[in-house]
C-alpha cells in the first residue's frame, strides 16, 4: 500500500486543516522487569508446562499498520487508523 509522506488532515490542536508529516508507528525496546514479565517468568520456573494455553488458531498473515501524523504548524502528534496490509511504502507526492 503508497501512503503519502505529507498529507492534509484536521488537526484538533489548531481546530484547522493543515500538513501532517507522515512517520510509522515503531514498538519501543520493552522493560525487562515489568510486571506482566516478571509474573510470567515466574510462573514459567520449575517443573510443568508453558502456564498459558496453546494458541490453535491460525495468525493473521498482516499487521494493522499504524501512520503517526505530525502537524506541521504546531508539531501536535497523533496516531491515524489504516487498513491491514502486508507492508506499506511511504512516497512524496
Amino acid at each position: 500500500m503508497k501512503y503519502p509522506r505529507t498529507i492534509r488532515k484536521y488537526c484538533p490542536k489548531c481546530r484547522s486543516h493543515q500538513t501532517h508529516n507522515v512517520a510509522l508507528y515503531k514498538k519501543g525496546k520493552e522493560r525487562t522487569l515489568n510486571q506482566g514479565r516478571r509474573r510470567l517468568e515466574r510462573k514459567k520456573r520449575g517443573y510443568g508446562s508453558f502456564p498459558k494455553p496453546i494458541f490453535h488458531k491460525n495468525a493473521k498473515l498482516n499487521k494493522r499498520i499504524t501512520p503517526l501524523l505530525e502537524c506541521s504548524v504546531c508539531g501536535k502528534k497523533r496516531y491515524a487508523q489504516s487498513h491491514r496490509t502486508k507492508r506499506i511504502e511511504l512516497h512524496e507526492v
